[in-house]
């Protein structure tokens, strides 16, 4: 069993509250959840109105199956233009480590 981990760092486009972040973040974790059954939530920054961190964690048998994953998350990501993707860190575990 391998454990993939991928760690976003997003800037937020024109973003005045923790309000109007609250309306940008939630559908980007609820479209990651629902594409790819990942588990997926707002993990850093949270205090902050223009910057987040969102935390992507996947269960899978093959190491090369969660970085297929994982590289599908960073491109959704990456793709929607009201964020810009400052920085991605994957990382992938297996019941050795």
């Amino acid at each position: 069993m391998y454990v993939g981990a991928l760690t976003l760092d997003l800037l937020l486009g024109d973003v005045r509250s923790l309000k109007e972040k609250r309306s940008v973040v939630r559908p980007i974790v609820a479209e990651l959840h629902r594409k790819f059954a990942v588990s997926v939530a707002e993990t850093g920054e949270q205090d902050v109105y223009r910057r987040t961190e969102i935390g992507v964690a996947v269960a899978a048998s093959t190491a090369a199956h969660c970085k297929e994953l994982l590289d599908r998350c960073e491109r959704l990501v990456a793709a929607r233009p009201e964020v810009e993707l400052l920085s991605a860190r994957h990382r992938i575990f297996n019941d050795e480590e």
